[in-house]
Order: structure tokens, then sequence, then C-alpha cells
């Protein structure tokens, strides 16, 4: 069952982290720090879907505990890979592009605008939450959807981290360990995330969230994912060319020869 009020309250949540983001930083002009936060986005919006239930349905419990795994794993992640770095290229960009009073406008095009965004990719936990039904099958298979993508991801992470430490992969093109069978394994990952806590919702009847996992499928392969990723890549390094050759884009896959 759709629970409006409690989908306001995520929404509200969401707003008051976003907006505080966006204070500091203004305050930092590093905007890019809105990546750190956003998995934190989903985190308060699980928490507000099941205040109502005080955690006494085990489905309740599984989605949270597989909400902080995932949203802290990333979190954590992304604040120490930019810790101490430039504001991200994009946000470079964007900031030239909306000058002047980009700190005003950065309000709009940028925090709020995926705050709603992490709002409606959130519905699947709200279906997930909102519902006394038992755990079905399909919530088990769900579970393993999410584990594998956090896992998926986190490996991919690792992988990538690793490569850019060493001073000898310096302008060379990571594709090694998942990236050599697809070339965003850490988007892909995501994706199986979302489309997994939409299985616990299907278990749960919430069947109508499906907004939720397509308009996060269309952010990590259109929008700002593959596609602004891959949009001038080949001109910066003339490798990725090669690469994109052998390699699939999203879903993995054998590389080609």
């Amino acid at each position: 069952m759709f629970d409006l009020q409690l989908y306001l309250d995520a929404l509200i949540a969401i707003g008051v982290i976003v907006t505080a983001t966006w204070v500091l930083g203004t305050v930092k002009r590093d905007v890019s720090i809105v990546d750190s936060v956003w998995s934190l986005l989903f985190l308060a919006a699980a928490v507000a879907y099941v205040r109502r239930s005080g955690m006494t349905a085990t489905r309740d419990v599984w989605l949270l505990a597989l909400v902080v795994i995932w949203a802290l794993r990333l979190a954590i992640y992304l604040t120490w890979r930019n810790w101490g770095e430039p504001e991200d290229y994009r946000y470079q960009k964007m900031r030239r592009a909306n000058q002047p009073n980009f700190e005003l406008k950065s309000l709009f095009i940028i925090f709020w605008l995926q705050g709603v965004l992490a709002w409606i990719v959130s519905l699947p936990l709200l279906a997930a939450a909102n519902s006394a039904a038992a755990l079905q099958p399909l919530d088990y298979a769900g579970a393993v959807v999410v584990l594998f993508g956090t896992w998926f991801e986190s490996v991919a992470d690792s992988q990538l981290a690793r490569f850019k430490a060493d001073p000898a992969n310096h302008g060379k093109v990571m594709d090694q360990g998942l990236w050599r069978y697809t070339r965003h394994p850490n988007y892909f990952g995501e994706f199986c995330v979302w489309w997994g806590f939409y299985l616990m919702a299907v278990a749960a009847g919430g069947w109508w969230s499906l907004p939720g996992p397509i308009v996060m499928s269309v952010l990590l392969l259109k929008v700002s994912g593959v596609t602004m990723l891959e949009k001038d890549i080949g001109k910066r390094r003339p490798a990725y060319q090669e690469y994109i050759a052998r390699t699939n884009t999203f879903f993995p896959g054998k590389p080609r020869s």
C-alpha cells in the first residue's frame, strides 16, 4: 500500500540533508560533496519508512540492514576517494556554465534535484517497508541481488583504487579484474542493488514502485553515469577507444578480441 504521509516524511528528511549539504558545499566552494551524501539520502528515507512498524516486521529488519550496508559502504568510499581532492571536473563544468550566482543555482540544479531523484528512486523501499505480509521467496531473491550488487561495486571500486594508486599505471586505462568484463562494473553493481530492492517490494505487493529502479537505470545509463563519463573521454584518453572496442559498456560479458 502506498502511504503518502510516510513518503512525504522521507522527502522532508532528504530535503534537510541536501540543504545542509548545500550550505557546507557553498562554504567549501565544492559542490561535489553531494556525491558523498547521495547514498545517505536513501538511508534517511528507509528510516522514515520503517519507523511505523517500530522494526517489528522481519522484512523491515532485512530491508534496513541491506540499506545500511550499501549506503554506508558507498558514502565512506566516496568520502575517502574525494578527500583532499579539488571539486570534481563535472561540477566544475557546471559551475562555469551557470555563472553568475552558481552558488544559489546549485541549490536547485544539483542538491534539490538529486534529493528529488533519490526520493523517487526510494519508492521500492517504501513499498517493501509498508507491508505486514510474511517474507516470500522473492524477498530472499531480492536480498541476494542487493548483496551481489553491493559486492560487485565494492570489488570494482577497490580494484580501481589500487590501480590508480600505482604510479606505473599513470595514463593507462583500467582493464583488469571486473573492469575487463564491463567498462562500468560499479554502475552495474548499483543497477543490481536497486532491482534487488524492487524484487523485495514486489514480494510485499509493491509492484507500483517500478518508477524507482527505472529512474535509477536511466540515471546510470543515460544521464549522470555511463553517458556523462564517456562523452569526451576518448578525446582526453585515446587508449580508451581501444578499451571501448573490446569491452562491454554496462552488462558484463566476455571481452572481444
